[in-house]
């Protein structure tokens, strides 16, 4: 391949294009060419040669090939209309921008014929179009293949060959197909490539099918977009969800993309957006055409905020003003990350590319790192005081850009003076702001906190084994507050919200006001006005969650363990204190399992009395009794110690009143190992 071509050009104009491209291009407001146009128009409009352009996502690739293309079609116009150009693209989003950009281009030239075809539409006007006649063929490489085997496409006239996104394509499996459709081509064309990245497949097919091709790069290989900064937050995986609601709320006018690894996370992170009354729709694979084509028309007209899409259905979107792309994860191919973050920055303003991390992703960010030559930001996240301040700041900055229309709201401008006369001016604008920005208070006053991650692995490893309970003094409730443990929490799906909700769906009466709430995975803290302690620890008893019986209790630290003695890591579902070892002892004297124990005994003792001489005293023996307890089981059952023990100690265990003797040899218990039975 050639070297890169050198772009000199300053206007439209000056690069060649005839007069009615030109007064469309104005009409569009494109002022000056990009870079890739630059060097790629003048060289298309004067040669038939074989071109590779590597440039980032957002340059304006569709303008540098489509304004030659364009021209050409007009300088040379055929008598019949019979497809001249075939431009391939890896997704019917990106098929349908195409066409709708080179219809724009070719407003002024009369009767050009661009025509669309791509999977989740109908054949029959797609074959009755190609019937008819067209001039450029705009597809997707499947429904391509299938009208070329149905008979409706016939390319024997291409001359041009134009494959946008090509690195995509061929990430997505094209490659076969894109094969099928170059041997449907005649050997005498032009091939335009035109790929962000270039990699091995991209060389492939430009080495097997493009013959002495020039080279256009601009910028250096495989970087990223030069307008982007790339800022990045670790955290740990199961606080993802809340580190993005974190960043959308601290961008108050944030429009963007937020991208997902799977069809299934996609769905559920934007129904929980929209559940959380967030402007938010999903955007994938498992919707209809009719579906995605109405969230893309929303979305560009900016009706929904934030679309969360997966990598191929967001592919190639050309979308005016993304302030971000937020990565919920990092994807496994770094030239994803490279095409993702192409969605912001375009047209040389400036973006931003946030990455929500975990631990484990640590490396792909050094990867990336390398790869596009631009270096990560370690962000932290905003507080809740940061957040709350700038959405307060956009209420006081809609307030003041609202438009009024005296003429309208002249006939009731009386009337609701005289119903808010009672109030002075401070006392409107704190409501007017509260009900604008009630909810943001609400949430972050107890909303759970985000621990920051460090990403060193012994660190990491220290916190997980923490995990589960801090030091008591981190947990004293405020003055005035009770503080109640539940044995409910994150693997459980209950964060503030539903504990706040569970509280109050079980307490009548007033709503009940809560304080600090600190969630661990398998249970948590809230404190409660001490007034209401009571009320709200006797209307939660026998509460069942899921056929569990959940347990509820107030919260006292333990003595001489530094930590909560509700810090049940191993759960209960009777919502009973498990008595752990190093715990101190809630009684002095015996514990609760050795009076079970002797409770227990003295049952068996009635029993045995009432049923002397029938079964009771020998069919009533404790079955839990040596029971081997499973891992993570409360270890409140009591269990004999096997230190300063005697060897008839075992005897205990079957003292009935009966007076019955034991059957057989009786087991000697003096050495360890195996007993020995020996003859009375």
């Amino acid at each position: 391949m050639s070297t890169d071509i050198t772009a000199t050009a300053t206007t439209f104009a000056s690069l060649g294009l005839a007069e009615p491209l030109l007064l469309a291009i104005d009409e569009l407001g494109y002022v000056s060419p990009m870079p890739v146009q630059e060097a790629v128009i003048p060289h298309q409009l004067t040669s038939t040669q074989d071109l590779v352009a590597l440039a980032q996502t957002g340059t304006g690739k569709t303008a540098a090939y489509g304004l030659p293309l364009l021209q050409r079609i007009l300088t040379s116009p055929r008598s019949e209309h019979t497809p001249r150009a075939v431009i391939l693209s890896p997704t019917r989003e990106l098929c349908l921008q195409i066409t709708d950009d080179l219809r724009s281009f070719a407003k002024h030239i009369p009767d050009v014929r661009i025509l669309a075809v791509y999977g989740g539409a109908n054949f029959e006007p797609q074959i009755r179009a190609l019937r008819h006649g067209v001039d450029v063929i705009v597809a997707t490489p499947g429904r391509l293949i299938d009208l070329m085997q149905k008979g409706a496409a016939h390319l024997e006239g291409v001359e041009t060959l134009i494959l946008d996104e090509a690195d995509e394509m061929l990430s997505m499996g094209f490659s076969e197909s894109i094969d099928a459709v170059l041997e449907g081509i005649p050997s005498e064309h032009t091939t335009l490539l035109f790929s962000a990245t270039m990699s091995r497949e991209i060389e492939r097919i430009a080495s097997s099918y493009l013959h002495d091709a020039r080279q256009v790069v601009v910028g250096s290989r495989n970087e990223g977009a030069e307008n982007v900064n790339h800022i990045y937050y670790m955290v740990h995986a199961r606080d993802k969800y809340l580190a993005l609601k974190r960043l959308v709320d601290y961008y108050p006018r944030i429009y963007a993309i937020v991208f997902c690894r799977t069809r299934l996370e996609t769905q559920e992170v934007a129904d929980h957006l929209i559940q959380d009354g967030y402007n938010a729709d999903a955007l994938h694979g498992d919707l209809s055409q009719q579906q995605r084509d109405l969230t893309m028309q929303r979305f560009r007209q900016h009706r929904i905020q934030l679309l969360v899409a997966t990598d191929v259905a967001a592919r190639g979107l050309d979308v005016d003003d993304l302030t971000h792309v937020i990565n919920y994860g990092m994807p496994d191919d770094i030239e994803n990350y490279t095409h993702r973050s192409g969605r912001t920055g375009r047209a040389g303003k400036k973006g931003t590319s946030l990455c929500i991390v975990h631990v484990r992703e640590r490396g792909k960010i050094r990867d990336v790192e390398r790869t596009i030559k631009k270096q990560f930001e370690r962000g932290t996240l905003p507080t809740a005081r940061d957040i709350c301040a700038k959405q307060l700041w956009k209420v006081v900055d809609d307030i003041e850009r609202e438009v009024v229309d005296d003429e309208q709201i002249a006939p009731f401008i009386d009337e609701v003076r005289q119903r808010l006369e009672w109030l002075d001016k401070d006392d409107i604008i704190k409501r007017v702001v509260s009900r604008e920005f009630g909810r943001f208070l609400r949430y972050y006053a107890a909303a759970p906190d985000i621990e920051e991650v460090t990403g060193d692995k012994k660190d990491t490893k220290r916190k997980e084994r923490r995990e589960g309970g801090r030091a008591a003094g981190d947990h004293a409730p405020e003055a005035g507050y009770t503080r109640i443990f539940i044995t409910l929490g994150k693997v459980d799906g209950f964060y503030a919200r539903e504990i706040i909700g569970l509280v109050n769906r079980r307490c009548e009466g007033p709503k009940v006001e809560m304080g600090r709430i600190d969630l661990r995975p398998t249970f948590s803290f809230f404190e409660v006005p001490e007034a209401e302690a009571e009320r709200v620890l006797g209307a939660m008893q026998g509460l069942t969650v899921k056929g569990r019986r959940i347990g509820v209790d107030i919260a006292q630290p333990s003595e001489g363990s530094g930590q909560e003695g509700a810090r049940h890591s191993g759960r209960r579902d009777d919502g009973e204190r498990p008595v752990r070892e190093g715990d101190a002892p809630e009684r002095k004297g015996k514990s609760r399992a050795q009076r079970r124990f002797e409770k227990a005994s003295a049952d068996r003792s009635a029993s045995g009395k009432r049923g002397e001489g029938g079964k009771a005293g020998r069919g009533s023996k404790d079955k839990s009794v040596g029971k081997k307890k499973r891992k993570g089981e409360g270890d409140d059952q009591w269990v004999p110690s096997k230190k300063g023990g005697k060897h008839d100690d075992w005897r205990q265990f079957f003292q009935h009143n009966d007076s019955r003797p034991l059957r057989g040899d009786e087991p000697d218990f003096s050495e360890e190992g195996w007993a020995k039975r020996t003859k009375k």
